[in-house]
């Protein structure tokens, strides 16, 4: 096996399984007596979870202060954070939620010492002045299996509206010390969340494993990643309570979470961007909705443009992972991939973009604000008409 070169960010450390959320008020003393606890709405303290550790701070002498992140976080929500937070010496953060909850938690503790604006540092956004920390140590417990934020470096915050944008603050050094992942947390998931959630995460799988800075470490996590969403995500969108199947997608989540802060993401992401800013559609939907359609045209493009291209086999190989079916010959394979992806849409109740306002007369617009960071390490270059053709398919 060749094996080309590749650079390998920081990873937090990670305690995975079911119960190891019950290690977390001892991890948190590590770094002192003074905590912020940033959470989702209400969900995760209608759990036996949320008591246990309360009780479990205390234990510790861990005094604690909390915010909830209802919604996708934006920078305005980040910079009062900082602002009210500021004099309480917060010598921890602890995001405890979805996605959300994970990006405010990890933006807000890389602020809370340098008091500058969230602004300063966005992504095409602002100045975009480098970030020098320190930040304050961050520990995430994720409580559905999606976006992977547990393991990245970037906090990605929204502005929703006509001019709005949705764009990464992004440094190593906001990194989470500890990842807690406790598939025992997706027990109260409702199955919209599952759907929306584990789609988003397999969609980060298939993205970096097709990646143009794809490498054989993020190939070997990425497989391991979509074999387990194969055998959990319909079964976990079935029933919650199967404990085998929130183990695979709480697996597949994290995996998915290193495997695009290494290699990177493709088309889907591009698109949920400016789909997530300029309309109120959540992004995992976003992913789950437009996936199908998305490999179908990467699929086409690749075939017409650069038909010895790598990617076409990494396609073939992950439609014989999710058909089981290791005879299929390529062709066979990818088309069989794209059948598959669209029956999971189907089962899964995914709504199409027109149920969230998109009308034709906004593809342009949603077009010219696609080419981020995501798109560029997509396999293949796609010209406007076909990013425009994977929109029109799920209007």
């Amino acid at each position: 096996m060749h094996v080309t070169s590749f650079s390998l960010s920081r990873l937090p450390r990670i305690e995975f399984g079911a119960g190891s959320i019950g290690r977390l008020p001892a991890m948190v003393r590590q770094y002192g007596t003074r905590a912020l606890l940033v959470t989702g709405g209400a969900s995760f303290e209608r759990t036996a979870a949320w008591p246990a550790l309360l009780a479990g701070l205390r234990a510790h002498g861990v005094e604690w202060s909390r915010i909830r992140v209802a919604g996708e976080p934006s920078p305005d929500l980040i910079d009062r954070a900082v602002r009210d937070l500021q004099s309480e010496n917060v010598e921890v953060v602890i995001g405890i939620g979805g996605g959300s909850a994970l990006d405010a938690a990890k933006a807000i503790a890389g602020l809370l010492r340098t008091g500058n604006s969230v602004m300063d540092h966005l992504e095409g956004v602002g100045p975009e002045l480098p970030y020098t920390g320190p930040a304050v140590p961050f520990i995430a417990v994720p409580t559905t299996a999606g976006t992977g934020s547990e393991a990245t470096k970037n906090a990605v915050l929204s502005v929703q509206g006509t001019h709005g944008f949705k764009k990464s603050f992004r440094d190593e050094k906001l990194v989470a010390e500890f990842a807690v992942v406790d598939p025992d947390l997706l027990a109260t998931c409702p199955p919209a969340v599952v759907a929306a959630n584990g789609m988003d995460a397999f969609t980060q799988l298939l993205e970096s494993f097709i990646s143009s800075r794809a490498a054989p470490f993020t190939d070997s996590i990425a497989w391991g990643g979509m074999k387990a969403a194969r055998d959990g995500l319909l079964a976990l969108h079935a029933d919650q309570g199967d404990a085998a199947a929130r183990e695979r997608m709480a697996y597949a989540a994290l995996a998915s979470g290193i495997t695009l802060a290494q290699a990177g993401l493709g088309s889907v992401h591009g698109l949920a961007a400016p789909l997530g800013a300029f309309f109120p559609i959540p992004h995992g939907l976003a992913c789950g909705t437009l996936l199908a359609e998305a490999t179908e045209m990467n699929l086409g493009a690749l075939r017409a443009r650069a038909p010895s291209h790598p990617a076409l086999g990494k396609y073939a190989q992950v439609g014989r992972l999710l058909g089981k079916d290791g005879r299929l010959a390529d062709a066979d394979a990818q088309n069989r991939l794209v059948s598959i992806l669209r029956a999971w849409t189907e089962t899964l109740g995914l709504p199409t973009l027109g149920h969230y306002g998109v009308t034709a007369s906004d593809i342009p617009r949603i077009v010219a604000n696609s080419r981020g960071s995501s798109m560029r390490t997509n396999p293949v270059v796609l010209d406007d008409g076909e990013i425009a053709g994977i929109l029109e398919a799920r209007i």
